[in-house]
């Protein structure tokens, strides 16, 4: 994994960020890791920690310090990402639901607990589509049914079908019936 990362890395001058989603990947950065990629490559400047772990954040901070910016990358972890120290957000949903995805982050980084609370409340049966393995079809088919896109997707992943379908589809028409103002 390392090399691998590496190898890119050191192949550009651009700015980088590793991106670390183990859930639906199967590989997996430690926070110790992430470290060594730091101090042995200047590039890299971000981290993207989808673990599903926000200690990890916590983590990655201790040792890193100000060195990375570490985000949020499980759309149903940011309040507690940012909680604990996360700086950014790379969400899923954001395409489907810009309004809610920056009032909520914006909410989640100024400490406005009450309305983060009550917005992620609303937000997180949604949120929760992008941290399964087929969170791109999830997503897609959320974007598709919002007007913010279709729900193609490419080879080897297949549209969703049948029951997933229409759990997927009560869940965003239950959210859309009681979406809040933001």
């Amino acid at each position: 994994m390392k090399l691998h990362v590496q190898v890119i890395m050191q192949a550009t001058k651009l700015s980088c960020m590793l991106y670390n989603n183990p859930i639906a990947y199967k590989t997996d950065f430690l926070p110790t890791q992430i470290q060594e990629l730091a101090r042995e490559n200047p590039n890299l400047h971000a981290a993207k920690e989808s673990s599903g772990d926000v200690r990890r954040v916590t983590a990655i901070k201790a040792l890193s310090g100000d060195r990375l910016a570490v985000l949020v990358g499980m759309d149903d972890a940011i309040v507690e990402g940012v909680r604990a120290g996360a700086v950014g957000w790379i969400a899923g949903l954001v395409n489907s639901f810009p309004r809610e995805s920056v009032a909520l982050f914006d909410y989640a980084i100024r400490g406005q607990t009450k309305k983060a609370d009550a917005l992620y409340k609303w937000f997180l049966p949604l949120l929760r589509m992008d941290t399964v393995i087929k969170f791109v079809q999830l997503i897609k088919l959320v974007q598709q049914e919002t007007g913010t896109g279709n729900e193609r997707v490419r080879a080897p992943r297949l549209v969703l079908t049948g029951a997933e379908r229409k759990a997927a589809l009560e869940t965003l028409k239950r959210a859309l019936a009681k979406r809040p103002k933001v």
